[in-house]
């Protein structure tokens, strides 16, 4: 029955990783990745020297960042919240309002954002205008872009985190409810003695994990919130290797930033990891 899933990792996963050659050869279509002459760390020099290079690093670094920052604690209010409702059907009923925008493409999450924030015909702004107010031009402003650049990512998101922080709510054993119930512990006190240090293990999971995609803010995510008003917060890594590499045809150097962001991120994870192993709560 594992057969599959070693074969989806070798094909998908592994097998791909031959193809990071190409970042240390002068890359030509015609000559084919063994073809090609070898290049050395040329491309890294170049990538370096390049004046966009530091940033679209920042970008990438600070969106990334403030998406964890922002993000991480949501996930857990929602499962704590939704962990005490006792009416099933509401429950379940919001949960499954919540977990849906995870199943939108962010594509159609695009369109509905310029839907609500458009400057001319969205929704928001006929708002604004009926109140007397002046439209604003939300996806044009770096202070409003970025607002709804981590808001759309939270709406998204927060509802599968939220399913796994909820199952792991569920395995804390009742009784210390129970004893902490009998002991005159309110709601607040059970949840701050009792269900925050229950599900810490989940929380620094999802934390190393998330560290691993610091350098990965998202390609769908920005490409489609993104405008060249904003460029200069929302050229990221993975619009820069579409815009360079898949359309200009320079393959070899971005593919050396692509493996640049890789090792990055490599370290990133085991750094946090290193720190979990100080609360025994490491993966490896």
């Amino acid at each position: 029955m594992f057969i599959p899933v070693i074969v989806f990792f070798i094909v998908f996963r592994y097998a791909p990783m031959l193809g990071n050659v190409i970042a240390f050869k002068q890359y030509n279509l015609m000559q084919g990745v063994w073809g090609s002459p070898w290049a050395g760390l040329d491309n890294f020099r170049m990538m370096l020297d390049n004046p966009q290079t530091l940033q679209i690093l920042r970008n990438t670094l600070l969106l990334s960042f403030f998406n964890i920052i922002l993000g991480f604690p949501f996930p857990i209010l929602v499962a704590i919240m939704l962990n005490e409702v006792r009416t099933i059907w509401f429950k379940k009923s919001i949960q499954t309002l919540i977990y849906l925008p995870h199943f939108f493409s962010w594509v159609i999450v695009g369109g509905i954002v310029v839907t609500l924030f458009g400057s001319q015909d969205g929704v928001v702004n006929k708002l604004i205008e009926l109140l007397g107010g002046t439209s604003v031009p939300f996806l044009y402003q770096v202070s409003t872009w970025l607002g709804i650049f981590f808001g759309s990512a939270i709406w998204k998101e927060a509802g599968f985190a939220a399913i796994i922080y909820l199952a792991a709510i569920g395995s804390i054993d009742p009784a210390l409810y129970e004893a902490a119930s009998m002991d005159g512990a309110n709601k607040m006190k059970q949840i701050r003695y009792i269900t925050l240090p229950g599900i810490i293990p989940i929380m620094i999971l999802m934390l190393i994990l998330s560290m691993g995609k610091v350098m990965e803010v998202g390609f769908d995510h920005v490409y489609n919130l993104q405008n060249a008003v904003v460029s200069n917060v929302s050229s990221v890594i993975s619009t820069y290797i579409f815009t360079i590499g898949i359309q200009g045809g320079m393959y070899s150097m971005t593919t050396a930033m692509g493996l640049f962001e890789a090792v990055i991120g490599l370290i990133l994870i085991v750094s946090a990891n290193y720190f979990a192993k100080k609360f025994n709560q490491s993966l490896w």
